[in-house]
């Protein structure tokens, strides 16, 4: 009973030191020259439309990133931007 016991807290350990933070749609990661950007990584096929970020058109080709100030910005479905990040939109999902 008592090894059982060890085994599952062992296990459970490992699940949750294997867990990291990701945001639910992209990924962050420290801004070299403490600037904030947006990189929208996938496009979704095309189906949206044109990409617009806060109502207006985004400029910035897929993959490139592009200056924006940190906060919560409307992209198209929605996204937070941290400040002094670099963030990679990467999921279009419900």
């Amino acid at each position: 009973m008592a090894m059982s016991r060890q085994i599952v807290l062992a296990l459970l350990a490992i699940g949750c030191s294997a867990c990291g933070h990701r945001d639910l749609r992209g990924s962050v990661t420290p801004s070299p020259d403490g600037r904030t950007y947006l990189v929208v990584a996938d496009g979704n096929g095309g189906q949206c439309g044109p990409l617009t970020v806060d109502g207006k058109i985004w400029p910035h080709p897929i993959g490139t990133r592009g200056q924006i100030e940190p906060g919560v910005h409307v992209i198209k479905c929605g996204g937070d931007i941290p400040a002094q990040s670099i963030f990679k939109f990467d999921y279009w999902g419900p």
